[in-house]
């Protein structure tokens, strides 16, 4: 049995439909004897395939719970289930292989290698799991193809257009096939056509891997294409009804 699916404490999932779970979150942060509790008791079910945005008042927490669900960060209390593994279980090493395997995250700024072509950065993820140098340039060239990139490999990313970076790092977030996407505000920086055109790419792209994709976004018109709408306010999560979007 690999390590991935046998490393120390890893507990499967109930349910082999489910993308990420996250049960009795909680996050607190400290300073001297002042403490502040961002959630307390957070429950999240992913399933396989869905797509979910988060949205709520700057300051609400979004991005902290992102990047607890991505294990960027420790949670206080509950657990983080991702692809299958409770992350408390992980070591460092380990949480972080499953992270570039499992997961792909897309943030408001691109964060590509200036010094490396398009190419290069898309495939980037691939190598850093061990894999085929020819296999990663053949997943990367072929999804740079479907986000329109097709012509940019060669190019580094301050010969591409703001738009042209951040579908680069969309196509690098799924490389490797994750089970999730995760967001953070991926078009806030972009007008609002390419803004539009780089969500819809996000959209069909993880269709049709089946990729589940969460998305915290202050758009509200984005956010209601997406399956679920939930709101995060007080700590909590509550699901919005469509016409409360």
């Amino acid at each position: 049995m690999s390590e991935n699916n046998a490393a120390a404490g890893a507990t499967p999932m109930q349910d082999s439909s489910e993308a990420l779970r996250a049960e009795g979150l909680g996050k607190t942060y400290a300073e001297g004897k002042l403490k502040t509790h961002v959630f307390d008791g957070l429950d999240l079910r992913v399933a396989a395939g869905e797509t979910v945005a988060i949205v709520g008042a700057s300051g609400a927490g979004k991005s902290t719970l992102l990047h607890l669900l991505g294990g960027l960060d420790t949670p206080s209390a509950g657990e983080v289930y991702v692809a299958g593994q409770k992350m408390s279980a992980l070591s460092d090493a380990q949480r972080g292989r499953l992270r570039n395997r499992a997961l792909g995250f897309v943030y408001q700024f691109h964060h590509l290698l200036p010094e490396f072509t398009a190419l290069e950065n898309v495939m980037m993820p691939v190598l850093l799991a061990g894999g085929d140098v020819e296999e990663g340039r053949q997943r990367a060239s072929a999804l740079l193809e479907s986000v329109g990139l097709g012509h940019r490999l060669a190019h580094k990313p301050g010969e591409l257009s703001g738009g042209e970076r951040q579908r680069a790092a969309v196509a690098r977030a799924l490389v490797n096939r994750p089970a999730c996407v995760l967001g953070d505000e991926p078009t806030g920086n972009l007008d609002e056509k390419t803004a539009a055109t780089v969500f819809e790419l996000m959209l069909g792209l993880n269709r049709a891997q089946r990729t589940s994709l969460i998305l915290v976004t202050h758009d509200r018109r984005l956010a209601r294409r997406l399956d679920r709408v939930l709101e995060l306010h007080d700590g909590k999560l509550r699901e919005l009804a469509p016409g409360a979007v």
